[in-house]
């Protein structure tokens, strides 16, 4: 997708706030408020009523320096969303302005929200800032992940010039359940160093968050990384409520395929549902 000339000097400020409701035993989405470039499709239901497969559109094809999105998740009780985008993320090169992301969701009791987002790319000469933040109510069940790639790899590029942040936070009744702050300055020393990327432009974290998760389900989760020959790195750390996932490689398509595996685990072991791919995945 092309992206649209923005004329604004200061950058677009796109909005989207969604309200689902468990009614009747099926998950509707019952509340809609989008300001452009933002966009969400109709929703889904490719595995029934119970749940709501959501996808976000950006219009404007990528987001660059000035540029404000904000999202506002909220699921009332014993609500089940799944919510992806519908395309990679772009964050373009910057004109010297910060590009950011706010994403707030609210998830009650009984709920779960699976929030698993398409691969972002961050190119060469991005600054940009996600900032994530989950209030859970006790007995909800929160799954996200999110895949990075710096710098449009098949094109040689590298990510020596920018920033990347991104801050997760997910609260409890006040109380910090798991907190992430990443930040990568862009450069040739932190692109190779092994305390960075090591060379590699890809990394990823996948977190379920809401519930104690068995050792047995760590050590199959690890297990599903080494079924198969990877070429990039991978480690599984239980949560006191949740569970981990980290990636750092050359392939989003090969950390995908092992997020989806985890996420089908997940789903069997504590929903009683198997893993249903949104079909713009397929695309």
């Amino acid at each position: 997708m092309v992206a649209l000339e923005n004329t604004s000097p200061t950058g677009w400020y796109g909005s989207l706030n969604l309200v689902y409701a468990h009614r009747q035993g099926a998950t509707q989405l019952i509340h809609t408020q989008v300001k452009a470039p933002l966009k969400v499709q109709r929703p889904f239901y490719p595995e029934g009523s119970e749940v709501c497969h959501s996808v976000v559109l950006h219009t404007a094809g990528g987001v660059v320096g000035g540029d404000r999105n904000s999202l506002d998740f909220h699921l009332e009780p014993n609500a089940q969303a799944l919510i992806t985008t519908a395309a990679a993320a772009k964050i373009y090169r910057s004109n010297g302005l910060e590009a950011r992301q706010t994403i707030q969701m609210q998830v009650e009791a009984g709920a779960c929200l699976e929030w698993l987002p398409q691969e972002t790319i961050v190119f060469n000469g991005a600054i940009y800032r996600q900032d994530l933040r989950v209030e859970l109510a006790p007995g909800a069940l929160w799954l996200g992940w999110e895949i990075t790639r710096f710098g449009r790899s098949a094109r040689g590029e590298q990510f020596l010039q920018g920033e990347w942040r991104s801050h997760t936070e997910i609260w409890q009744k006040g109380r910090p359940l798991w907190i992430d702050r990443q930040w990568l300055p862009a450069g040739e020393e932190i692109l190779n160093s092994p305390h960075g990327l090591a060379g590699q432009p890809v990394v990823a974290s996948l977190a379920w968050v809401g519930g104690a998760v068995s050792p047995e389900i760590v050590d199959k989760a690890r297990s599903l990384w080494a079924a198969t020959e990877r070429q990039g790195e991978a480690g599984v750390t239980q949560l006191t409520q949740g569970l981990l996932c980290r990636y750092r490689g050359f392939s989003s398509s090969e950390v995908r395929n092992w997020f989806t595996e985890v996420w089908h685990l997940l789903r069997l072991s504590y929903l009683g549902r198997s893993s249903c791919r949104p079909r713009v995945w397929q695309i």
